[in-house]
């Protein structure tokens, strides 16, 4: 009966394992597109929120990103038949909070960065088959205004307008080049 049940376990082992291996021709081809996606994304969010920065500085692009950010990631995830995320251990929005997996992974690249290791982007198959794409999302000069220290590159009027529609923010005091989150990518097909 042991041997049987041995047995049973590890064909099901072998069938699971069969089911969520993932060649180097797929990694490579999954990790082009989510590139292409991240890429995206990230255009298509700096874009619109520069032109609100240019608009009316924070006081505009602040209710902006509040409103809109996500439904510009969802309508991105409809066009690329993908499910788009930006997360990180530091929130602004609740929303974003990660899964287990994406602080294993934001943990492992913040030990990688601490390394001085470049960061390359992780490309993954789950237990239920579903292809992930995982990259940093590194703090650049610009998002300082919102991102960066108070009194610093972030003024009082600012992080008012911040703590107004994020109560709970943590994204806050970062420096031109931190690992500010990952974009987590979830491929539909």
């Amino acid at each position: 009966m042991v041997k049987k049940i041995f047995f049973l376990i590890t064909i099901v082992v072998a069938l699971v394992s069969c089911n969520t291996s993932f060649s180097e021709k797929d990694k490579e081809a999954y990790t082009l597109k989510g590139k292409e996606i991240a890429e995206a994304a990230f255009l298509e969010l700096s874009t619109q929120l520069t032109e609100q920065m240019k608009a009316g500085g924070p006081a505009q692009a602040i209710p902006f990103c509040n409103q809109k950010a996500m439904r510009i990631t969802n309508q991105l995830s409809e066009k690329f038949e993908a499910t788009i995320k930006r997360t990180s251990n530091d929130l602004r929005n609740d929303q974003n909070a990660p899964s287990k997996r994406e602080l294993e992974i934001l943990d492992e690249f913040h030990k990688t960065k601490l390394e001085g290791k470049p960061l390359k982007p992780i490309v993954e198959v789950d237990a239920t088959n579903k292809k992930h794409f995982y990259a940093p999302i590194i703090m650049k000069a610009n998002c300082l205004v919102c991102h960066g220290t108070i009194n610093e590159t972030v003024n009082i009027k600012t992080d008012s307008i911040i703590k107004s529609l994020y109560p709970n923010d943590k994204a806050i005091g970062y420096n031109e080049g931190d690992l500010r989150g990952i974009w987590s990518i979830t491929f539909k097909n």
